[in-house]
């Protein structure tokens, strides 16, 4: 769900920023050339393409957090609680990790790349936390990353026109704008609709494994109580829980 509670979430909103990219008077007429390149090719990323940026993306996610040690409480609590879902995701292998922070947050890439934060294990039990972490497998699931990812690719890329003369995907980005790249997919937005729809796949793989979905409820119902300070800047990357946690209440009680 994006939870971020780090000012990364401050970043460029991916459904808003198309007409990001630096000022358009400081480049030349062969950037120009280069930049449309790039955002044509950021439109037809293959899937090759996307699992190859996110294993890059998901490696610079890695170098610059603390993951729980194996064995450690954090690392067996997620074992447990994923124990029952699918080993892979869109075809690729499932890798999960715990990040040692406070920060409230947790993602997928579709390489299989799932991470959870240990501040957001701290504020969910494990039906909750299995909810949250279910819901972003949807983003995945349901073509939501890699959108986000296109979006991201053509805004950092074209910055400097990376990526528009032929080579590989990603080699061509320099190890900043790779940040800049993983930051963005992280922090990624999504609207109200993939939201819900994500919602809705989580409950969907809930019930196909016979497992409790009123953690999905109350998952919500948790973030939807956090404030929209500095504190809480999970809310800016997601619309407001409040109606997702009735809706999925209702599916529930459809459902008994």
């Amino acid at each position: 769900m994006k939870f971020k509670l780090l000012a990364l979430a401050a970043t460029t909103a991916l459904g808003g920023c198309g007409a990001a990219g630096g000022g358009v008077a400081g480049v030349n007429v062969d950037g120009m050339m280069a930049a449309g390149g790039t955002a044509l090719k950021a439109a037809s990323l293959s899937d090759t393409d996307v699992k190859t940026m996110s294993d890059d993306a998901c490696a610079a996610s890695d170098k610059q957090n603390k993951i729980a040690a194996p064995k450690s409480k954090y690392d067996v609590r997620l074992n447990k609680v994923v124990q029952g879902f699918s080993p892979s995701l869109n075809g690729a292998q499932t890798n999960y990790r715990v990040y040692m922070t406070k920060d409230v947050n947790a993602w997928a890439m579709s390489n299989g790349c799932i991470r959870v934060y240990s501040g957001l294990m701290d504020m969910m039990n494990d039906s909750e936390l299995r909810g949250v972490i279910g819901h972003e497998m949807g983003h995945v699931a349901l073509g939501h990353t890699k959108k986000a990812m296109q979006t991201a690719y053509a805004v950092t890329a074209a910055r400097t026109a990376a990526g528009a003369t032929g080579n590989a995907v990603v080699t061509n980005l320099s190890a900043s704008q790779l940040g800049e790249l993983t930051e963005k997919i992280i922090n990624a937005q999504f609207s109200q609709v993939q939201e819900s729809a994500a919602d809705d796949y989580s409950f969907d793989q809930l019930t196909k494994m016979n497992m409790d979905r009123k953690g999905l409820v109350t998952a919500l119902q948790k973030l939807a109580k956090l404030d929209g300070g500095a504190g809480a800047s999970m809310l800016s990357s997601h619309p407001s829980s409040t109606d997702r946690a009735q809706h999925i209440q209702q599916r529930i009680d459809q459902n008994k």
